[in-house]
């Protein structure tokens, strides 16, 4: 307390200066139209700035929420232009018989997640996201991101799970040329995470270079028409009754944030009848 009333003895002079030029400033700008009118414009002024400045600050920190919204929209597209592609594919088989269809429905539906770890050095190389059993993520999803195919779910947990990447010589994809139906088997050649190798591709098949490849349609795991990259060159095949491209993946599995695990609604239909088809094949051998 004391050296309180130190400070204000010491300085007395000074408060009764200011005390002195506020009250002087208020009756400055209350009493004179264009002192008061300068002030006006000039306090504007400054709180726009302010508020420019907070509001660029605040707009910053709501990218994040922004993005994640743009992610999820952008996905919603995409399963929807996929689900329509289908129903179009039922409704032109039915076409020649009937002019009557019957509701469609939507085979396929999406999660979004975000990547939290991720290997592309390695000789087989796995990526770990943030969703899991808890969210609906299953073993043998796809998994997708804004560019193209990433990989299939194989390992999940209740809050995470490891999905094989393309980067991994374990994971096979089946692809084909857009606009060809004779499709063959994408792998990693371990070479860099810039690029695979399709394989088992029928000579008689016409590409050049720069044509998209795309998902075959051919497992239940990825819808048809999913892009995979574009074709560089033609490299040499062990089979000489077929032929191989080396191809530019469309993903940058170098900055992967954001992914999208789809959800194939006929999934463990179609898997039921496949394990039936075997069963029958094997029976029928004996």
């Amino acid at each position: 307390m004391k050296n309180l009333i130190n400070f204000i003895i010491k300085y007395f002079s000074w408060f009764v200066f200011i005390f002195y030029v506020t009250i002087s400033c208020m009756l400055l700008f209350d009493n004179n139209p264009y002192q008061h009118h300068v002030y006006l414009t000039s306090a504007n002024r400054i709180c726009s700035s302010i508020f420019s400045v907070f509001n660029n600050v605040t707009s910053y920190f709501h990218l994040h929420e922004i993005n994640e919204d743009l992610h999820h929209r952008n996905a919603m597209l995409e399963m929807e232009v996929i689900n329509l592609r289908n129903e179009l594919a039922d409704i032109k088989l039915m076409l020649p018989d009937s002019t009557f269809s019957s509701p469609a429905v939507h085979d396929y539906d999406f999660i979004l997640a975000h990547v939290i770890n991720n290997s592309i050095s390695q000789p087989q190389n796995y990526i770990t996201i943030n969703r899991g059993s808890d969210d609906g993520i299953t073993p043998e999803m796809g998994v997708i991101d804004h560019n193209g195919v990433v990989g299939i779910v194989n390992v999940v947990g209740s809050h995470s799970a490891r999905i094989i990447s393309l980067l991994n010589p374990q994971f096979r994809l089946s692809c084909k040329v857009k606009g060809h139906d004779y499709f063959g088997s994408m792998v990693w050649d371990g070479k860099d995470p810039y690029h695979a190798v399709l394989e088992e591709l029928p000579k008689h098949v016409k590409f050049a270079k720069g044509d998209t490849i795309v998902t075959s349609g051919y497992s239940s795991v990825f819808p048809e028409g999913l892009i995979v990259g574009t074709i560089e060159e033609q490299v040499k095949d062990k089979n000489d009754n077929f032929f191989s491209l080396r191809i530019a993946l469309s993903s940058d599995f170098t900055q992967l944030s954001t992914v999208r695990a789809i959800k194939n609604k006929r999934h463990d239909e179609i898997v039921k009848l496949s394990q039936e088809q075997a069963s029958d094949r094997k029976e029928a051998r004996k």
